[in-house]
């Protein structure tokens, strides 16, 4: 059967289509995600796909129930276009999110409404929302760093919108020695916590969840339920650590991608004949670093999150 999609807000936000990974070589991150994930490529599988309005290369490809987008700029980068502009200043980077939306028209002039601004395919400001949108970007600015794409379309032959979908996602966690049994979150690092999460739960209507102090990580986090996923928004408490780091750095952005598994001594086990490098940052979490996984901070976890309503 197909993935049943839980959705969040009046507009429907559902699906993530998937989470945007910056490189500068599409192939050899597929090849990155293939060999160390157990990556389903099922966009891009002989050549990176070309799209010119956004003067980009890409694929697309499945680990557990999260779809990475492989992304690299057209060579000359051009700084003038945001993809050639983001790889200028962040190189290689987790670079965004993207959802499905029931009614993208009346979600981007709700956000409109409450002086978001919106950015149009390959830039530029929309002041209006134009039936015939297909997608758009609200700003990261207005986002507490969360770039994010919002669409009206499903992303092409996607392997959870199949009738084998239940079947294949056992493949991750009883075929595998990584055990992904389920993205578990995505964490967007902030400067202030609670101004972000109010911006979540009232502009993007999200979920309140979960929250806490992660003593290991040294930060103050709310997680919500933002359409068919979880995000974690996390402020750190000391600019000495990996998070605190990462927010001095860049300020408000997309941070990392937190699995859960079935077995992490089994998952670690794996990542060291891979040649990744982790680290157990308490009992039931594990870190890779990220000069491995091409500049992606990726977290392992066995734990359960409180109130989690994806957990079955």
């Amino acid at each position: 059967m197909q993935k049943e999609v839980r959705k969040t807000g009046d507009f429907g936000i559902g699906l993530m289509i998937h989470s945007v990974h910056m490189t500068d070589d599409v192939p050899a991150l597929n090849k990155f995600y293939e060999e160390v994930f157990g990556g389903l490529l099922f966009m891009g599988v002989d050549e990176p796909n070309w799209l010119e309005v956004e003067d980009r290369w890409a694929g697309l490809i499945m680990i557990s129930d999260l779809c990475i987008e492989t992304m690299a700029p057209n060579v000359p980068v051009d700084p003038a276009k945001p993809v050639g502009k983001f790889y200028s200043k962040y190189g290689q980077h987790l670079h965004s999110v993207g959802y499905k939306v029931d009614d993208l028209i009346g979600l981007g002039n709700r956000l409109i409404q409450q002086d978001v601004y919106i950015g149009a395919p390959g830039g530029g400001k929309i002041q209006e929302m134009d039936p015939s949108t297909m997608y758009f970007y609200p700003s990261p600015r207005d986002m507490f760093g969360l770039m994010a794409e919002l669409c009206a379309v499903d992303m092409p032959d996607d392997p959870r919108q199949l009738n084998t979908w239940s079947s294949q996602l056992k493949m991750w966690e009883h075929g595998h020695p990584l055990t992904i049994r389920r993205l578990a979150y995505i964490t967007l690092g902030v400067r202030d916590l609670d101004a972000a999460v109010d911006t979540y739960v009232n502009k993007l209507q999200a979920v309140p969840v979960a929250k806490g102090i992660d003593d290991e990580a040294r930060s103050r986090y709310e997680i919500v339920q933002l359409g068919d996923c979880l995000l974690q928004i996390a402020e750190p408490l000391e600019q000495d650590s990996d998070l605190g780091r990462h927010v001095a750095r860049w300020g408000n952005m997309i941070y990392g991608i937190t699995f859960r598994v079935a077995d992490l001594d089994s998952a670690e086990s794996w990542l060291s004949r891979k040649g990744v490098r982790t680290k157990r940052t308490r009992p039931g979490m594990l870190a890779a670093d990220p000069e491995d996984c091409y500049g992606a901070p990726y977290f392992f976890t066995a734990e359960a999150i409180q109130n989690d309503p994806f957990e079955s």
